[in-house]
């Protein structure tokens, strides 16, 4: 009997309107563990590399792990993974909530969705019964208007919803996923891969219990870790502010990202920080399954311009950047609006944010125009312009249809030298930290599989000093400097790579978990082994970790990226121009060097292929090619 997972992976056929239920062996649920390798293993699998993200051929992926689901803190989180219409390579975006959980109540560790259907549909998921259903009342709903319809149609009023809005109906090629309005699969288009296939919503209502192996170990464990949640200094400031604390301190050490990563600090940053967003805003906390931080902030606000309502989330840090200091605003009410408006129409407000700063430059750079806005001026500091442009991209109108493309294949339309202004990474817009003051995490950027994505690399800041005690048990012993590169910074990259993977892998929250946050390292081998029976331990799940990591960079290396695709933005390679770090920048000479360095310490040749050992090292045989 499994422990901790169900063993059952629902495979369902949108163009032929069917499903059936695949039962892998317990080997394959230790090898590919969850999140990150189920995604890459099912696209490997199951679809060419050649094909068109937006096409039926594609495959949508949700996956949980085979610890999701467990009663403690932070165990809550899923990953959704396809071929990305933003990049053209591989997909994972991570998001926490209460869907994962109850997916594993209602009988499944993992969805897999094939084909598109004739005609809008959702998926009915009711305690192991699955129905594809009519979902032409809920096309063209915002995400609200959606859940709301699927409690009355499923009759369920704690039916757990995972939908599109309609930039994901429009295909925009940053659209996201939300579940429950207030927690979302932002990053790498997926809500454009789900509306490519007429599939507006997933409803899902469980009501089983998971088997733990050990279910008074894990209870142990669960009330330990709670109750260190209430002393761990990161989990305090996270509970009592949300990410919103992280904006004084990230400005103040000058990697705030500003109009359009020219500068690393905002003047207007305390008018965003979590003393006025508290004073003015802030209506209450959210949570997620089992969570005692409750980082989540929800926010209200009677404002006839700018209106909030508790019931659509609230403004984390990576918002507050992209629509604050990227883009030359200090108006919280109006940021906080965005962000809301992005809720409901679906789309990632860190790529909405990047895009809108790509436009406003191009803007007072001469390069867009009013001629290509319709007459509307969109300049750097327009909080009209920003509301405005949001609407447009959505519904893909005017200069948002070029937009909704992300900046990469915006700027080769728009033409005039817009390319100098489009910042990404393998395509993706960046997250908001200033690769110049945290270059592990800048290394990252140019390293992981998705590009610009936050949540796949350590962040530098946390491993100053004492810090990197958190990483001993990963063999790493001596502290970094944030804004130095050089060997010793490939290898704390190198290792700390696998720390945060193992969060996408077993689908752990990073607020939660290893190796800041209250859970340690210690203490998530006994919870997976109390979990699932298995005689596991942390080299056994770092493994997991790297394994994953291969097969999503074999994807890429399969889709057509190279070495030239591993690197950073142009203004990184260029000295900060003002604020602590003044004359900071990536050494444009020695940056081949640190990657082709970290091609090495990975067991893969010079062109960022991985090698036959590795694949065997690893039990990737199935990868080797002739």
């Amino acid at each position: 009997m499994a422990n901790g997972y169900n063993g059952k992976i629902l495979v369902v056929d949108l163009t032929a309107g069917s499903h059936e239920v695949r039962e892998p062996e317990e080997r394959w649920y230790r090898t590919y563990w969850g999140g990150t390798g189920i995604i890459a293993e099912t696209l490997l699998n199951e679809i060419d590399p050649d094909i068109d993200p937006l096409g039926p051929e594609n495959v949508l992926i949700f996956a949980c792990s085979v610890v999701t689901g467990a009663p403690i803190a932070g165990f809550n989180r899923y990953s959704v993974g396809a071929k990305s219409p933003l990049t053209g390579g591989f997909a994972r975006t991570e998001a926490a909530g209460f869907f994962g959980p109850e997916l594993k109540f209602a009988g499944f560790d993992a969805i897999i969705i094939r084909g598109a259907a004739e005609k809008p549909v959702y998926l009915w998921i009711n305690d192991g019964q699955v129905e594809i259903l009519d979902g032409a009342s809920l096309w063209g709903l915002d995400n609200w208007e959606t859940l709301e319809s699927l409690r009355q149609l499923t009759g369920e009023k704690r039916v757990r919803v995972v939908s599109i809005g309609p930039a994901g109906e429009q295909l925009v090629s940053y659209a996201c996923l939300q579940n429950d309005l207030e927690h979302f699969n932002g990053r790498t288009g997926m809500g454009a891969v789900m509306g490519s296939k007429n599939l507006k919503a997933i409803a899902v209502r469980g009501t089983a219990k998971l088997s733990m192996a050990d279910p008074e170990k894990v209870k142990e464990i669960g009330s330990w870790h709670r109750e260190r949640i209430k002393t761990h200094p990161p989990n305090v400031g996270l509970s009592k502010f949300g990410t919103s604390v992280l904006v004084e301190g990230v400005n103040a050490s000058g990697f705030m990202p500003t109009r359009n990563f020219k500068e690393g600090q905002f003047e207007g940053a305390d008018k965003l920080s979590a003393e006025p967003y508290h004073e003015t805003i802030f209506h209450s906390r959210g949570t997620c399954w089992q969570c005692s931080v409750a980082c989540k902030r929800r926010v209200e606000l009677e404002d006839a311009d700018y209106p909030l309502d508790k019931r659509f989330g609230g403004v984390e840090y990576e918002s507050l950047a992209a629509f604050g200091s990227m883009l030359e605003i200090d108006n919280l009410p109006a940021i906080a609006y965005a962000n809301q408006l992005c809720n409901l129409l679906g789309l990632d407000t860190i790529s909405t944010g990047c895009v809108i700063a790509f436009a406003m430059e191009c803007f007072d750079k001469g390069i867009l125009t009013t001629a290509d806005t319709g007459g509307k001026s969109i300049g750097f500091g327009d909080v009209d312009a920003l509301i405005w442009l949001i609407k447009q991209i959505a519904a893909r109108e005017g200069i948002g249809d070029v937009l909704s493309l992300g900046v990469k294949r915006a700027a080769e339309k728009i033409g005039g030298g817009a390319d100098r202004y489009a910042f990404h990474i393998k395509g993706q817009e960046l997250g908001l930290h200033d690769g110049r003051g945290k270059t592990g995490m800048g290394l990252g950027f140019a390293l992981g599989a998705t590009g610009g994505d936050h949540i796949e690399t350590p962040h530098d800041v946390a491993f100053q000093g004492d810090g990197i005690s958190k990483l001993f048990p990963l063999g790493l012993l001596d502290p970094v400097d944030p804004v130095k590169t050089d060997a010793a910074k490939v290898r704390f990259f190198h290792v700390g790579q696998k720390a945060w993977g193992i969060n996408n892998l077993l689908g752990l929250c990073n607020f939660c978990s290893v190796p800041i946050h209250a859970l340690t390292f210690s203490r998530l081998e006994e919870a997976v082994r109390a979990i699932t029976g298995w005689d596991t331990s942390l080299y056994e799940i770092v493994l997991g970790v790297e394994r994953a990591n291969v097969m999503s960079r074999v994807f890429n290396n399969r889709c057509g990226f190279t070495p030239d695709d591993d690197t950073v933005i142009r203004r990184w390679f260029e000295k900060m121009p003002s604020g602590p770090l003044k004359g900071m920048r990536f050494d444009p000479d020695k940056f081949r060097g640190w990657i082709d360095l970290y091609y090495e310490m990975s067991g893969w040749d010079s062109e960022g292929r991985p090698t036959r050992g590795k694949l065997v090292e690893l039990g990737l045989d199935w990868l080797v090619e002739d």
